[in-house]
């Protein structure tokens, strides 16, 4: 009930059940917006989930195998101890001969001595034959003169770098396989160094990764904008068509359309014969396992991403504007520059970043038509997986790859994004 005096206003009591109202109104709106929140992000919880476990925990995973370093401070608890204040001028003291002594003694009883052997013998080769050769004849602890024992073993136990390697070992935390994918490594005093040149090998595998990317992917550009274009000034029914051809690709293995190029392009293939048919070439060239089989296999697998983002970006471009521009007196070439392309571009950079992502880690179409010059760095990421089980070294590659390909997408969107405001 309303209560109002004699000039009109509303009584206090009437204020109070209008502000308690009012409160209560807002509490309302408040629950039902958590609700609300609440029951948006259950929709979206399962694919945070899948996102969660099949993309962000590998990647984590990787990231951690990359620097995690536990094998040789596991095998050789008092080894590692000794090692700490050595200095690396001079060779190490009697009481670390002592106590590689000990833990050698104890994996060999263990049968513990090769994962340690097989972490050491990445830094440096051959090591593993020391590790095990001097875990079954490992001397006595006791022994007066137990560095000479050691050097009696093997002569490497007598020199700096084998010790350095062990305290570069030590753990938990290493930099070895981050620095090793970038060809640089820790001489025996600790310092950063390149490696020797018949060992550098990943930065020139890296840059023609990059290479056999971009190439790839400005092939396909060539190759889809007029696809494209074609596609989105048809009629609907022979767009469908092209459609449909276009995304038959998808419908065949990799693995079968890889092979597939290693039949047409062999030297007896389809492609020599009809040059040779033609004329344009008097004898069979090399088409296959070399850098050209790479191009254009990857080039064929890719192309359809390409094709896609350009005819979405296209089909929605008006095509007044070009009867607009070519109406006011603009050349059909300076209207499509001018006028046609700059529409193009969200679709373009949709379609060189998609590319570019995928032809950076493809793997089994350079290793199936490609020579051992045109591997890229998956070929090597996968060996180390599963040939040599080297998990630190693959994801130390891995690390590189991702960390390179975020910072030339940083570049790639800060270059796109001044465009756009350029053009804005």
């Amino acid at each position: 009930m309303i209560n109002q005096g004699a000039d009109g206003e509303l009584s206090p009591s009437t204020d109070g059940n209008a502000a308690i109202g009012g409160r209560a109104l807002k509490a309302r709106l408040r629950r039902a917006e958590r609700m609300r929140k609440v029951a948006a992000f259950g929709l979206v919880a399962p694919l945070l989930l899948f996102v969660i476990v099949s993309f962000a925990l590998p990647i984590a995973g990787m990231l951690w195998r990359s620097v995690e370093d536990t094998e040789v401070s596991s095998v050789m608890p008092r080894t590692i101890a000794a090692l700490k204040g050595w200095g690396g001028q001079d060779l190490p003291s009697e009481e670390v001969y002592r106590a590689a002594a000990r833990d050698l003694a104890e994996a060999r009883a263990n049968g513990t001595a090769s994962a340690a052997a097989r972490r050491l013998n990445y830094d440096i080769n051959g090591f593993r034959t020391l590790i095990m050769t001097a875990a079954r004849k490992a001397p006595s602890a006791d022994e007066a003169d137990i560095r000479a024992a050691f050097v009696a073993l093997d002569a490497r136990w007598g020199e700096r770098e084998t010790w350095a390697a062990v305290k570069r070992a030590s753990g938990p935390l290493t930099d070895f396989y981050l620095l090793a994918a970038v060809d640089l490594q820790h001489d025996a005093s600790g310092s950063i160094v390149h490696v020797p040149e018949e060992r550098a090998i990943y930065l020139d595998v890296l840059g023609r990764t990059f290479r056999i990317s971009l190439t790839v992917t400005l092939l396909s550009l060539f190759m889809a904008f007029p696809v494209a274009y074609l596609m989105s000034t048809q009629p609907a029914k022979v767009a469908n068509l092209l459609m449909i051809l276009v995304l038959l690709p998808f419908w065949t293995s990799l693995l079968v359309r890889t092979a597939a190029w290693v039949v047409l392009l062999q030297n007896e293939g389809l492609v020599n014969r009809l040059l040779v048919w033609m004329g344009v070439i008097d004898a069979p060239i090399r088409l296959i396992y070399n850098s050209i089989g790479v191009h254009v296999a990857m080039t064929h697998v890719l192309l359809p991403f390409m094709i896609l983002p350009l005819y979405s970006t296209m089909k929605a471009i008006k095509p007044h504007y070009m009867r607009a521009a070519i109406s006011l007196g603009a050349p059909p070439a300076v209207a499509f520059v001018r006028v046609y392309l700059p529409q193009c571009l969200p679709g373009i950079a949709a379609g060189c970043l998609l590319v570019f992502i995928l032809a950076i880690g493809y793997y089994i179409t350079p290793a199936l038509v490609g020579g051992a010059g045109d591997q890229m760095l998956s070929y090597f990421i996968a060996f180390y997986t599963t040939d040599s089980v080297n998990w630190g070294m693959a994801s130390a590659l891995g690390a590189v790859l991702l960390a390179t390909t975020m910072v030339l997408y940083g570049v790639y969107s800060r270059l796109v994004g001044d465009g756009a405001i350029k053009m804005g």
